[in-house]
């Protein structure tokens, strides 16, 4: 017995045959080198780098041998970098200096590294982890390459790093020593006189140490930290406060915890 074929499934299967058909990949030509990459180049001249990135990409995954891959492979991260595309910039940057280890233009790849966790610096209050990354990105740099171009920038921008860092340490011990966490105020103030010693936060933490050590009742140990400001920061003004402290014994300490004798506190910071 013949069985007679629904036309309708005959249209539903000449569907599905033509969008089988329509998903298949269209198989690239490949394209001379020099083309690629120049089609690339001047896509990043235009400013297009949102265009240029994969554009350059495409420069090694046709021609991976040639002379040129090298010179795409950095311009594609450099592409990524000016786009703000910096994970992707990072990625293709330090698989450039895996590859590429001796290359002339190492130096510069690892300066982009840097510079990709540095320009992604928000708030350092809230995260610190972008500024850890660059400093350390910016010190492997300068380790590596002492005197090269970019050793002077690094310089600036570890310092700067630091200082941020150090901000962040006091502005926590602040909020514990107003909190009279004294305890924990000491050691994010320890932390920046003994990790960013360099940077211009170390006068401010030697006072605050010593106002952590005055509401402890911790006399020595507030003299002693109050020569050290002296001595070492002595046009600082927050050594200039600690002389207030020696003037005025009566003002209230953090909290108001306690207050000592005019006797007791002018003999606090003599040498």
């Amino acid at each position: 017995m013949a069985y007679s074929i629904p036309k309708s499934m005959i249209v539903a299967t000449l569907v599905l045959l033509v969008g089988c058909a329509s998903d298949e990949v269209v198989e690239q030509v490949e394209r001379p080198v020099d083309d690629l990459y120049n089609e690339a180049l001047a896509s990043a001249l235009a400013g297009d780098t949102k265009a240029a990135a994969p554009q350059f990409e495409e420069v090694e995954r046709q021609h991976p041998y040639s002379s040129l891959a090298v010179q795409a492979q950095i311009m594609a991260a450099w592409a990524f970098y000016r786009e703000n595309d910096y994970p992707r910039a990072v990625a293709a940057l330090q698989r450039f200096i895996e590859l590429n280890p001796a290359d002339k233009r190492v130096e510069y790849a690892y300066y982009l590294v840097a510079l990709s966790y540095y320009e992604q610096i928000v708030n350092v209050e809230r995260d610190a982890e972008m500024t850890r990354l660059a400093l350390t990105a910016f010190e492997e740099l300068q380790r590596r390459f002492p005197d090269g171009v970019y050793g002077r920038d690094a310089l600036l921008k570890i310092d700067l790093a630091r200082s941020h860092l150090a901000g962040k340490e006091m502005a926590v011990g602040r909020y514990y020593l107003q909190s009279g966490h004294y305890g924990a105020a000491l050691r994010r103030f320890e932390t920046v006189i003994n990790d960013y010693q360099t940077t211009n936060q170390v006068p401010e933490a030697l006072f605050r140490m010593t106002e952590a050590y005055l509401a402890l009742g911790l006399i020595d140990e507030a003299g002693r930290i109050g020569s050290v400001a002296s001595y070492n920061f002595p046009n600082s003004i927050w050594t200039e406060r600690l002389a207030e402290i020696e003037a005025n014994p009566e003002r209230e300490l953090p909290k108001g915890i306690f207050t000592r004798s005019m006797e007791t506190l002018t003999s606090l910071f003599e040498n």
